[in-house]
């Protein structure tokens, strides 16, 4: 669990890096920022399928305790 939980912090991490380097550039190729933008995305959906599976975990621990 602890690995997830790093994996996703590390994701969320570089999601800020990839935002600061878009911030900070003023002249980014279309190549690159699509390069930046499609790992964005990629993170972005890892993040959100992590979110959705500690959810489910959730439910299964706390569903108990309200039935």
């Amino acid at each position: 669990m602890a690995k997830a939980n790093n994996s996703y912090d590390q994701a969320i991490q570089r999601l800020e890096q990839i935002v600061t380097e878009l911030e900070q550039s003023e002249a980014l190729s279309m190549e690159a920022y699509q390069a930046k933008a499609n790992e964005a995305k990629q993170l972005l959906t890892f993040c959100q399928q992590q979110l959705t599976d500690w959810e489910k975990k959730m439910d299964i621990v706390i569903n108990p305790i309200q039935d």
